[in-house]
């Protein structure tokens, strides 16, 4: 459902609950499987189900977990508490994942426990980085149809395993939310070598910090993490060793953090003149990167979030920014070292904090709300409209690590306590690299993008700048008019 729907008239709460007055077909098996059925003839016609803009509207969960659009079906298949395959009990406290493709048609996905040191259920790990931490990842094997063939710890140890990334090679970079003399570091995990060296060894020139969430240009190696603090810095690793092996990061590398820097252009054009604005960035001491990126004077944002890299261009999302602390979703361009912010919440219909994000695979940037009780995973298309995916019915409890197999036919998510993941399929888009390629470099439709001024639009024409691009450096302080 596109934005300029949801603001006519309708609250958020009716905008949930539209469809659901149709007739409701439910089938409920042993496999847990519930399946949506149809709704009327009218609801199917008013909103078609093609994915370009979304599947229509959400039906809601007789059982009153999860509300998806009609035609897609959720399987719980994992729930803290359960059983690991060694008999331990699954962790408690679910959070981000990445999903790899593993043998014989299987996908292994690897989730993070954001614990502490102390909880119900915690990880426990055969060789931990701190005995006296709780937290850590594990590893879900699942098979071609959906059920779980292998459920097993990763690493152990850590604290506060809140997001991370996967990275090109096949590992899961998972990182603590916390800063301590000890811990606030990213540490490597291979699912398929579970609880090594690595996954205990701290990359501790990857910065000591309350790091959220990570995403790896594949044409570099660089590496580009956000940070859960209030302001947060948006971070850059530069690997000593751009293999792309797993270990590799473990041999060091330098640290930045964005600041923008206003420079002279004596060669710019009659049309260019005057200041040109940049990113730049400020190399950092890892273990005072908080400190040094203040001093230095580097991009304060309110709350970093969720990261996603794809097409040539970084997403990350900034959950409490914003006139009205709805949440802004920013892209980074590296070759052209180019800020833009891509979109700023202006009503809750269409987004109210967002968090986890990933991209999918035909081309639409999903979040995760988290903060509201009333948590969705939304939709951004390249043609500019905003449409729900899922609603979250467990008060209180916020929806994380939504990923897609590799295959694109399943979209694994979490809801975070008490613990569950979910399988998701229905009639999802096929992959669509050309879509993916429009949604990073196209400008947002009119009404979807940042407001800007009218003298600023002409400040940055001026300047051979995007209106994005001057937004991002309006919204930061900087004074172009």
């Amino acid at each position: 459902m596109s934005s300029q729907t949801s603001n006519n008239g309708m609250n958020r709460r009716d905008f949930l609950k539209a469809g659901g007055m149709g007739t409701l077909a439910l089938t409920l098996g042993s496999t847990g499987v519930l399946a949506l059925g149809s709704k009327t003839s009218a609801d199917t016609t008013n909103n078609p189900t093609s994915g370009f803009g979304g599947y229509g509207p959400l039906v809601p969960d007789p059982n009153g977990i999860l509300d998806l659009p009609e035609g897609f079906h959720y399987k719980i298949i994992s729930e803290e508490g359960g059983q690991l395959t060694n008999g331990e009990k699954i962790p408690g406290a679910f959070d981000g994942m990445a999903a790899f493709e593993g043998p014989n048609n299987t996908t292994i996905l690897v989730r993070n426990h954001e614990l502490g040191t102390s909880g119900a259920n915690p990880v426990v790990g055969i060789n931990p980085y701190n005995p006296a931490a709780i937290g850590g990842t594990t590893a879900i094997v699942v098979g071609p149809n959906r059920e779980v063939i292998k459920e097993y710890v990763t690493s152990s140890g850590t604290i506060r395993n809140c997001a991370g990334g996967a990275t090109p090679w096949g590992t899961w970079l998972t990182c603590e939310e916390t800063r301590s003399a000890t811990h606030g570091y990213v540490f490597e995990v291979d699912p398929q070598q579970p609880e090594n060296e690595m996954s205990r060894t701290p990359i501790k020139d990857m910065g000591r910090f309350s790091h959220e969430a990570c995403a790896i240009d594949p044409a570099t190696g660089f590496v580009y993490l956000t940070e859960d603090a209030s302001p947060s810095y948006l971070y850059r690793f530069i690997p000593n060793d751009k293999s792309q092996n797993p270990g590799a990061l473990q041999k060091g590398g330098k640290l930045y953090a964005a600041a923008i820097e206003a420079v002279t252009d004596p060669a710019a054009s009659t049309f260019k003149t005057g200041q040109k604005f940049q990113i730049v960035w400020k190399e950092l001491d890892p273990h005072l990167c908080r400190e040094d990126a203040k001093a230095q004077g580097c991009i304060e944002f309110s709350r970093l979030e969720g990261a996603f890299f794809q097409a040539g261009v970084f997403w990350f999302d900034d959950t409490s920014a914003g006139d009205k602390k709805l949440g802004r979703v920013y892209r980074y361009f590296p070759a052209t070292n180019t800020l833009e912010l891509f979109y700023e919440g202006r009503d809750a219909n269409d987004m109210e904090y967002p968090d986890n994000i990933c991209m999918t695979p035909w081309g639409d940037l999903w979040f995760a709300e988290d903060g509201s009780g009333d948590d969705r995973i939304m939709g951004i298309t390249p043609e500019g409209k905003i449409y729900p995916f899922a609603h979250n019915r467990l008060s209180g409890s916020e929806l994380a690590g939504p990923i897609f197999s590799p295959d694109g036919n399943t979209l694994f998510v979490n809801i975070q306590s008490p613990g569950k993941t979910f399988a998701i399929w229905g009639p999802f888009q096929r992959r669509n690299s050309a879509r993916a390629r429009e949604m990073s470099y196209a400008a947002p439709a009119k009404h979807f993008a940042p407001q800007v001024s009218d003298k600023l639009a002409q400040v940055a024409e001026s300047q051979g700048m995007s209106i994005l691009e001057a937004a991002a450096f309006e919204r930061h302080g900087v004074k172009m008019i």
